[in-house]
């Protein structure tokens, strides 16, 4: 939320900086998060003069350039000018030299002294486009004024400028989503008076466009108000009024929807429009339509209504969703005469239904779903009605409806000082306590020597508790002003984790970032359609959102794989093709009792292995490439690598399912092409997705390394005939049983199926490194070890070794 600081000092005069006031907001609880400089013309003219053009020649050296002197106020100095019109005795726009001026693109330029043609320059007559004042570049701007050689153009112009704090405002803060809302903390903080705009001066001209409001849901509609304004003239708004939504980051329409804007941002109070010559029967009525209406909304869209939204209507039917969307037929137009101007109080929750339903989120839905101050909306509508005639003539033709049958009470709250102490944590004297919050327009009623009773006003719809008024107390008390005493202890009653679990993540992404990986975070809400549509997730589990924002984001994943592919298709759409992501993410089931969460780890591989070069041809990634990144996981972690068994499941084309015992702990392999086209990816994928939590139940930590042994390490190599059916894990796992503590690794350097051989047989050539980190192995313990093995293969997977 954007708050320009010059509007602040209308409601509290003050002269603290405005990087004094943003601390002094953040240490309230209105974090700012950034400050920008706002200024109604880029640049502010700095740098840039009125001159006066005191002779004008032809360019020696050029037939399109003149040569000409400016009095810039005191000081004469030479330009070179190209513009047609240049002639004696112009008052001209100048920049000055060392003046920075912003050009078309976003980008600046300084004006630089500077030889034309062998023609010393020092300066720039300009231009509109070359100020930002305009479009034209026909010729040089030439004014009609009386100002002084030398004068700052910005005061020509009426350069505006201020700053513009933005505000991380939480959801309680509801009552702070408006410049008077912020000065209302100001108030107290800065313990100054508050000037409220001045609407003494409304009154109604006649009655001759009285419109009848029928309210039929006041349960959801508490208050409404309105009144007629007619023979209006719409169009532009005033500069004034422009820089200020320009500083807020909106941009303006025209004089009637831009002093409904202003409104909302300085009030807090959305008010809403109409065409009065298109609101049928001259009749306003609030209530619910029926489920399936059509409804047309100024985004030119049709919508279907569910029957649980508010509606503004006419005679005819549907005219806006009340608090959130105005209705294509009756809004403000250019031709519009006359206008019904609304103000109203809405139930937040109507308003956050009618909202999410139809995933409309505008500045109005944002304050009604969080609570508006339902004491505002006649102040508000005479305030803006006096506006409106100012800007936009007319006159106010209907005297101001307010239905209002059952007055919100202010919140009673009763305080005892002793809490107050107890949960700041410090003594604060009475009268202090009694002092903030009246400054907050929290009155104090009923003091007695233990407590008092808190009146609160319903704007401020987080202040319903005693710990709501302590934490008021505190908030403007200020935080740095409660000691902590040197006595302080804390203890801990839950035992802390043997393992880093932080930093055996850091160090495993440091592993896959070496190995060419980039790390991605994405969104833990997803596509319900994934789970109906991939055939591998069960719907059942789907832990759905209540309420969520849009179908796309309905509920929570199950795995990492559809929100990776998007990131994955994102990049392709780019024709970024050649992919290596992972990610660290949870998983989310729904079960009969509660919920459960994973940490999972996911790793992607796609396109080509490297770029293309002149040393070497590129080549498609495969699965060995994968699992070799999952291996060298596995051995950064210090976790033996686990069996696997080979599937052919979706969401795989081929895969190794990974299994430590009987417990499933990941799967990697080729994604099938159904499973990546609905992520519209259209080329193959490797993916891997490992249980995370349950890895780390099985590390020790990080891999020790140890010294490097002084003995010599010995290879020897194999050839096995085996049937086709037995993996090489299951080579693996009898190496391993025979080899004991003297086999260090086994290797695979070739494999031929072919007609050299049984059907039905594969042949695998097997390297053994073995060693001793005690002595020099002996040919006879070498020889022992290898005969154990061989034995071994032939009686345990039938293998014939080929000698």
């Amino acid at each position: 939320m954007k708050i320009s600081v010059n509007r602040l000092k209308d409601y509290i005069p003050f002269e603290e900086s405005t990087e004094k006031i943003a601390e002094l907001l953040t240490q309230s609880g209105l974090e700012v998060e950034g400050v920008e400089r706002f200024e109604s013309i880029a640049g502010g003219l700095r740098g840039v003069v009125i001159g006066e053009v005191l002779t004008c020649e032809a360019h020696p050296n050029a037939d399109r350039l003149k040569k000409t002197t400016v009095d810039l106020g005191g000081e004469v100095v030479p330009i070179v000018c190209g513009a047609p019109n240049v002639a004696q005795g112009q008052k001209v726009v100048v920049a000055t030299v060392g003046a920075e001026l912003s050009i078309p693109d976003g980008g600046t330029f300084v004006i630089k002294k500077a030889k034309i043609r062998g023609e010393v320059s020092q300066g720039m007559i300009c231009a509109e486009d070359e100020l930002g004042l305009g479009q034209g570049h026909d010729g040089i701007m030439v004014l009609d004024t009386d100002l002084p050689n030398g004068t700052p153009a910005g005061k020509y112009f009426d350069v505006t400028a201020t700053d513009v704090v933005e505000i991380g405002l939480t959801p309680n803060r509801a009552d702070a989503a408006s410049h008077l809302g912020v000065a209302r903390d100001l108030k107290a903080l800065l313990n100054r008076d508050l000037k409220m705009p001045d609407v003494s001066d409304f009154k109604v001209d006649n009655t001759s466009r009285p419109v009848e409001v029928v309210v039929e849901d006041s349960a959801d509609c508490p208050r409404y108000a309105g009144l007629t304004i007619s023979n209006i003239k719409v169009g532009p708004s005033p500069a004034w009024l422009q820089d200020y939504l320009k500083a807020l980051g909106l941009e303006p329409i025209n004089s009637i929807v831009d002093v409904t804007n202003f409104i909302l941002h300085d009030l807090g109070q959305p008010l809403h429009a109409f065409d009065l010559d298109k609101v049928k029967g001259d009749k306003i009525i609030v209530k619910k339509l029926p489920n399936g209406t059509r409804f047309t909304t100024l985004d030119e869209k049709e919508r279907k209504l569910t029957g649980e939204e508010l509606m503004i209507c006419d005679a005819d039917g549907g005219l806006c969703i009340a608090g959130v969307f105005g209705g294509l037929g009756s809004g403000v137009s250019d031709g519009t005469t006359s206008i019904f101007l609304e103000s109203a109080y809405f139930s937040p929750d109507v308003i956050r239904r009618g909202s999410l339903v139809h995933g409309l989120k505008t500045d109005a839905s944002f304050r009604f779903e969080r609570g508006t101050d339902p004491n505002m909306p006649v102040f508000a509508l005479k305030r803006a009605a006096l506006l409106i005639k100012e800007i936009a003539g007319g006159e106010i033709t209907s005297e101001v409806e307010d239905l209002y049958p059952d007055p919100i009470a202010d919140f009673e709250v009763k305080v005892k000082y002793a809490h107050i102490d107890r949960l700041i944590g410090k003594h604060i004297p009475k009268e202090t306590v009694h002092g903030i919050l009246e400054s907050l327009e929290i009155n104090v009623s009923e003091p007695h020597e233990e407590g008092f009773v808190a009146i609160v006003k319903p704007y401020r719809v987080d202040v319903t508790r005693e710990a709501d008024i302590i934490e008021e107390v505190l908030r403007v008390y200020g935080f740095e002003n409660v000691m902590l005493s040197d006595t302080y202890q804390s203890g801990f009653l839950a035992e802390h984790p043997a393992k880093d679990t932080n930093k055996l993540q850091y160090r495993v992404s440091e592993l896959l970032t070496g190995m060419g990986y980039f790390e991605i975070m994405t969104n833990s809400l997803t596509k319900p359609g994934y789970a109906a549509k991939s055939g591998f997730l069960n719907t059942e589990e789907n832990v759905e959102i209540f309420n969520k924002l849009s179908e796309d984001l309905g509920v929570m994943r199950q795995s990492l794989l559809f929100t990776g592919l998007e990131v994955l298709a994102h990049n392709i759409n780019r024709r970024q093709t050649d992919l290596k992501f992972f990610e660290f993410g949870t998983a989310y089931f729904k079960e009969q009792e509660g919920y459960r969460e994973e940490k999972h780890l996911s790793v992607f591989l796609t396109g080509n292995k490297s770029a293309e070069t002149w040393l070497e041809p590129t080549r498609q990634v495969s699965f060995p490439d994968l699992y070799t990144v999952v291996e060298r996981l596995f051995d950064k972690l210090n976790v033996r690598m686990p069996e696997v068994e080979i599937i052919h499941d979706s969401p795989f084309d081929y895969a190794l399912k990974l299994k430590i015992g009987e417990k499933e702990i990941g799967k990697v392999g080729q994604l099938s092409s159904k499973i990546t086209k609905l992520a519209e990816v259209k080329q193959e994928v490797l993916f891997a997705e490992l249980r995370w939590d349950y890895l780390l139940k099985k590390t020790n930590g990080l891999k020790q390394y140890a010294e490097i042994s002084k003995f010599p390490e010995v290879r020897r190599d194999l050839s096995l005939v085996i049937d086709k059916s037995v993996s090489f894990d299951a080579v693996r796992k009898v190496a391993e049983k025979a080899g004991g503590k003297l086999l260090k690794h086994i290797g695979v350097f070739d494999v031929y199926q072919g007609d050299k051989i049984e059907a039905g047989k594969k042949a695998y050539a097997l390297s053994f490194y073995l060693q001793d980190d005690t002595k020099t192995l002996t040919e006879k313990i070498i020889d022992q070890s290898m005969n154990r093995l061989m034995k071994s293969f032939e009686k345990e997977i039938g293998a014939l070794i080929r000698k």
